[in-house]
């Protein structure tokens, strides 16, 4: 089940904290709970992809992405993600995410977000997504998004190298692909 009483705490901490700029970093504290472990007693991989969405909303809200989306009528879909996991965290340890905007192209925006207990880093996401037009269907340009909020430069920072060979390894992977076994 997803955890909407996590997601409503996270959003409450975040509209105390204030806004942050457009390329900011959000701050967020988590514990791992029994209900996030697998059968070996570590953070489920699944469970993994759902704590990064407690760091990215929050942040999406505090830059000011999410009022510029509920003003456009859009909605924001997870449209790819590159993950790593490099510390095992288990029951109950105490969790530090980072979230930040990287950047943009012309059709995603593209998050990082890192997962630390205490100094060393456990997990690293690359989120990319993509803003939803529910009313006509389709992608809306991520600089259409940004130039509907105040004082954000529309152009994105040059995205990094492993980010911009990510997108351009996704645009060479066939879509849809091919069925097999049938």
């Amino acid at each position: 089940m997803y955890p909407f009483l996590r997601l409503a705490s996270a959003m409450a901490r975040a509209r105390r904290a204030g806004p942050l700029p457009l390329l900011g970093v959000h701050i967020g504290r988590h514990r791992i709970w029994p209900w996030d472990l697998d059968p070996w007693a570590e953070l489920n991989n699944g469970r993994t992809l759902t704590l990064y969405d407690l760091g990215r909303v929050p942040l999406v809200l505090r830059t000011g992405i999410a009022g510029a989306l509920a003003q456009g009528g859009w909605g924001m879909a997870v449209a790819g993600a590159a993950v790593r996991w490099r510390r095992r965290l288990t029951g109950f340890e105490a969790v530090t995410m980072e979230s930040r905007l990287i950047g943009w192209d012309a059709r995603f925006f593209y998050f990082d977000q890192t997962l630390w207990r205490g100094y060393d880093c456990a997990g690293q996401a690359t989120i990319r997504s993509a803003a939803t037009d529910r009313r006509q269907g389709g992608i809306v340009a991520p600089a259409r998004v940004v130039e509907t909020m105040p004082g954000a430069e529309a152009e994105s920072p040059p995205l990094p190298g492993w980010v911009a060979a990510w997108a351009a390894a996704e645009a060479a992977r066939p879509w849809p692909p091919g069925r097999t076994g049938l």
